[in-house]
């Protein structure tokens, strides 16, 4: 074979999968950016120990696909991206040189494999083609390969790197095939082949998964003990890479001229590891669109918050009457199956909705309560059905509080 360019080993390098380049970080950095890149010296410094294996989980739209886009453009080889963190924190950290562009980096989108392959039993299995043949394009000696653990070993011998593998919305599974209990195993099996055998050290210097949901519980033992988990619950530390902290919103109202108080009221009320978060999706929509509304909570109807309160378990539309009146409840999040179907209790269920950002935890306390003005508004939308007729007058308290508090904040508002 004739000797390839630069240029060309370079394309090559280039897939569907492996080494998918910097795109992604670059489309991001073309609009405003918050700098989240100090999560890369975190994961510089768990490379190759054995807190390499990384578990993030957060809410929707909580910047989950940012964070992973610009970790693959960071580790990628194949592609340059030095222009891209040289204004960032990240380049002045002392791992910046030595890890930029220097890995072989796997990106899996489980939401992408579940919209394009068709939910059979033999999913998993095509998931683990579909990666394999991507594989084989750079080296084609893994295309004999039916499991991806194998083709990973072969790769590895191949080139004698290990890998990074990032994984965005890994919980997908278990969200969009619930009952399906083949796929689900079989999916357990493969993240098991790859993170919970001694293979795993040989073949990986870090792996980052992200998601809604912490790692799934089986018994007493989780599905993949050996990852370090780090959820709305038990954030430390990185608790100011979930959202936008008060100092970053700061910023922004004072980039933009908007008033910081009112975007407080509506976005503010997450404490996660002593840090005040505010939603990203709706403080940077806010902005964009000159106007406090309801974002994020317009990215799913609100029957599905009502579904989880139609449980009533322990009195809990009662509770959560309390909470819009501004009280907090407390709760054992210890008992959560980390799924959306295990619900037994009232516990089980206000913890599903702190980690998929409905309510604020406070781990001191550990009490849990509505965070803003957004989500209030999406409480009672869900709730002012279906509860005893003696609480129905606090409800229309509320309603009538938000209606008259909305009117103050358009009123008071330059917007």
């Amino acid at each position: 074979m004739e000797n390839m360019t630069s240029v060309q080993k370079k394309q090559k390098l280039i897939g569907k999968y492996l080494n998918i380049g910097n795109a992604g970080f670059r489309s991001i950095r073309n609009s405003e950016y918050v700098d989240k890149s100090g999560l890369i010296d975190f994961m510089n410094r768990c490379l190759n120990t054995p807190q390499k294996l990384i578990c993030v989980s957060r809410p929707r739209r909580f910047g989950k696909s940012f964070a992973t886009k610009m970790l693959c453009a960071y580790y990628s080889r194949g592609c340059d991206s030095r222009d891209l963190f040289a204004d960032l924190k990240i380049a002045e950290a002392a791992s910046f040189e030595q890890n930029l562009n220097q890995y072989d980096v796997i990106y899996l989108d489980i939401t992408l494999f579940l919209s394009t392959l068709k939910q059979s039993d033999m999913l998993v299995a095509q998931i683990e083609q579909e990666i394999i043949d991507d594989l084989a394009q750079s080296y084609p000696e893994i295309a004999v390969e039916h499991r991806l653990v194998d083709s990973l070993c072969k790769m590895n011998q191949i080139t004698g790197r290990k890998l990074i593998l990032i994984i965005d919305e890994w919980d997908a599974m278990f969200r969009e095939c619930k009952g399906a209990d083949e796929i689900l195993d079989n999916y357990i099996l493969l993240l098991r082949s790859l993170f919970k055998s001694s293979l795993t050290d040989q073949l990986f210097a870090g792996v980052y998964m992200t998601g809604i949901l912490p790692i799934k519980k089986y018994g007493h033992e989780s599905a993949v003990s050996d990852f370090y988990e780090y959820s709305m619950v038990e954030p430390r530390p990185l608790q100011e890479y979930i959202g936008f902290t008060t100092e970053e919103v700061k910023s922004l109202c004072q980039k933009y001229d908007k008033d910081y108080t009112i975007m407080q009221e509506w976005y503010d009320g997450y404490t996660v590891g002593g840090v005040h978060v505010y939603n990203p999706k709706s403080v940077m929509e806010s902005i964009l669109r000159d106007k406090y509304s309801s974002y994020w909570t317009k990215t799913e109807t609100y029957e599905a918050l009502r579904n989880y309160i139609d449980m009533n378990f322990d009195g809990l539309k009662d509770t959560v009457v309390d909470m819009l009146g501004g009280e907090k409840c407390e709760v054992d999040t210890g008992s959560f199956q980390n799924d959306m179907t295990s619900m037994k209790s009232r516990d089980d269920v206000l913890t599903l909705l702190i980690h998929l950002g409905y309510l604020a935890y406070d781990e001191d306390t550990r009490c849990v309560s509505i965070p803003n003005v957004e989500i209030r508004e999406e409480f009672i939308r869900a709730i002012k059905n279906g509860i005893s007729p003696n609480r129905k007058h606090l409800i229309r308290y509320w309603i009538k509080s938000i209606q008259v508090y909305s009117k103050v904040i358009r009123e008071t508002s330059c917007w």
